[in-house]
Parts: C-alpha cells; sequence; structure tokens
C-alpha cells in the first residue's frame, strides 16, 4: 500500500509543546482525522481534507483513517497529549488487528507528543521524581472494580499515581469514589494537586492534603496527582509551593 498514516500527539496545550516532528506530519498530511477539538488547534492548511468526529468514536475514527491510508492518502490521526497514553496509537492498532490482513503492510507511526502528566508536573517541581503510575478513573472500556483494584495496589506500593479522566457529566461521582478509597489506604497529610488545563488560558492549579482536598475540583480537563509517603511541599514566600517526590526513598526516615 502507498498510503502513510501517522498518529500525532499534539501535546496538552500551547503550540510550544508540540514537537518538530508532530508539526512535520501535520504540515505532509492530506488529511486529519480526529476528535473535533483537537482538530481545531492544527492551523488550517490549503489542499488538507479534515475528518472531525465525536469523542467515544475511537474505533470508528481509528478504521477511517486506515481505510484513507489503504486509498493512497497521506493521514495524521490527531490525539491530544501523547498518542500512546489512553489515546488514539491503541485504537489504531486495535484496528489494524482486528482488520483486513492487508492494512498489516501499511506505513504507520506514532508521534509521541507531552503528556498531560508531565505538562502537570512541570508545573508543580518536580512531583513525578521516584516511582509513579498513571491510572484512568473511567470505566467506559473496563469495570470500576478494575479501577478500584489497580488505586489500591498503587496506594498500597507507595506510588505517586496520576489520575487520568478524573470526572465526567456521566460519571461525576467516580473521583469521589477514588479519593474515599485512598483516603483509606494513604496519610491524610499526603500532598494533592488539581492541575487543569495546564497551558491553557484557562489553567488553574489547586494543591492541598489528601485529607483537605476537594474532588470536585477535577473535570474532564484536569490531571490529578496524588503524592506517595516521600513526595512533599517546598513552601515559597509569595508563590504557590513545589511538590518534590525526592530520587532516593526513605531517605528522612
Amino acid at each position: 500500500m502507498t498510503g502513510r498514516l501517522a498518529i500525532v500527539g499534539l501535546g496538552p496545550g500551547p503550540e510550544a509543546w508540540t514537537t518538530p516532528e508532530a508539526t512535520a506530519e501535520l504540515a505532509r498530511a492530506t488529511d486529519l482525522v480526529g476528535y473535533g477539538p483537537y482538530l481545531d488547534r492544527v492551523p488550517a492548511r490549503p489542499g488538507q481534507t479534515r475528518h472531525a468526529s465525536d469523542n467515544r468514536v475511537e474505533l470508528d475514527r481509528a478504521r477511517h483513517a486506515l481505510a484513507l491510508a489503504a486509498e493512497g492518502r497521506l493521514v495524521a490521526v490527531v490525539s491530544g497529549g501523547d498518542p500512546g497514553v489512553f489515546a488514539m496509537a491503541a485504537a489504531v492498532l486495535e484496528a489494524v488487528e482486528d482488520g483486513d490482513k492487508s492494512l498489516r503492510t501499511l506505513d504507520i507511526h506514532v508521534v509521541p507528543g507531552v503528556t498531560a502528566m508531565q505538562a502537570a508536573a512541570a508545573r508543580l517541581g518536580a512531583p513525578l521524581g521516584h516511582d509513579f503510575c498513571a491510572i484512568s478513573l473511567s470505566d467506559n472500556l473496563k469495570p470500576w472494580d478494575i479501577v478500584e483494584r489497580r488505586l489500591r495496589a498503587a496506594a498500597e506500593g507507595d506510588f505517586v499515581i496520576a489520575l487520568y479522566n478524573p470526572a465526567s457529566k456521566a460519571r461525576p461521582g467516580r473521583i469521589h469514589d477514588a479519593f474515599a478509597l485512598l483516603r483509606a489506604v494513604k496519610s491524610p497529610d499526603t500532598p494533592v494537586a488539581f492541575a487543569r488545563a495546564v497551558g491553557r488560558p484557562d489553567e488553574r492549579i489547586v494543591t492541598a492534603t489528601l485529607a483537605d482536598a476537594d474532588p470536585a475540583l477535577a473535570d474532564m480537563s484536569t490531571l490529578v496527582l496524588i503524592g506517595s509517603s516521600e513526595t512533599r511541599f517546598i513552601r515559597r514566600d509569595n508563590a504557590p509551593p513545589w511538590l518534590l517526590t525526592p530520587r532516593s526513598y526513605g531517605a528522612r526516615r
């Protein structure tokens, strides 16, 4: 097949966080495929066709992109953040796996991007300085008991935890369920951060302890960070505190 499919991560917000490789792939594409608000972030170029779709049709979007590439088009599938983290790279490869064997001969590339977790960590200081994990609170594609099992394991393993997809209109209570579970396992003094729309004009960073944190602050534009037993605030005069998870474990114990 003569077409090409690039799965491109735009990063979480500003154009400066889109990599040169991603920008080059977007420029060479004949067709852009993606969730509408993500496509809106890509500058219009003459001769390109845009194929926008809703948020919950990832496999349909992936199949459409593969069909375009199979026709010889140069296709860029657009994701926010990094396309390999809770995003379109998995959907495209799932569609390849389940589709015609000829799709496996396509020229498919995954182009990395800055994740929401990395952007939030940069704003906060160094909360990911030691072992960490990322967990999506969405139970659209997995049962909630699996989410709870992973949250408990991560908390008992003393990881820093990054929570993706913490709350939506369809499931506003899951973030409250998650905090109830974490509060039963972790110290009430554990640092917590809500990093919303990092890098965008409506950015908002709120820090608290696990005991005092308000889960209702989270929405689908929020990355929630839960510290480990080692994570601590570095207080500053006239500035928000930094979060630090030191590289060595147990040095202060």
